[in-house]
């Protein structure tokens, strides 16, 4: 469930989901106040992920948000969050444009293997 704030001196709308009990991992957007009637779904799959639907004159858009679980966690925790942003990605239609954003945590170096 999606909720709205306001910043009236920037004038924007802040909307945001439910964090963490420790107030940690809030994921939010921020959009101007000329733009607020494009806005036409925000929705919150998990902590970690969510998303945007604006609708443009010609085109809708799709936001997607995503903060993955780094490189050191479990096998199995990766492979799950990301088939949940293949489902998530996938449940809405080819032809919006889909815009992903996020930290990937991707880590860059050397590893050795053998």
């Amino acid at each position: 469930m999606a909720r709205k704030g306001n910043c009236k001196e920037q004038r924007l709308c802040f909307f945001y989901g439910k964090g963490k009990a420790n107030h940690q991992l809030v994921i939010g957007y921020f959009v101007h106040h000329r733009i607020v009637s494009a806005v036409k779904r925000v929705g919150f799959v998990s902590d970690r992920m969510s998303y945007i639907v604006l609708r443009g004159c010609w085109f809708i858009s799709i936001v997607m948000r995503v903060h993955p679980p780094s490189e050191e966690k479990s096998d199995d925790s990766k492979d799950s969050r990301y088939e949940e942003l293949e489902k998530v990605f996938d449940h809405f239609p080819k032809y919006h444009t889909k815009i992903l954003v996020g930290d990937f945590n991707t880590k860059v170096g050397r590893k050795n293997i053998f």
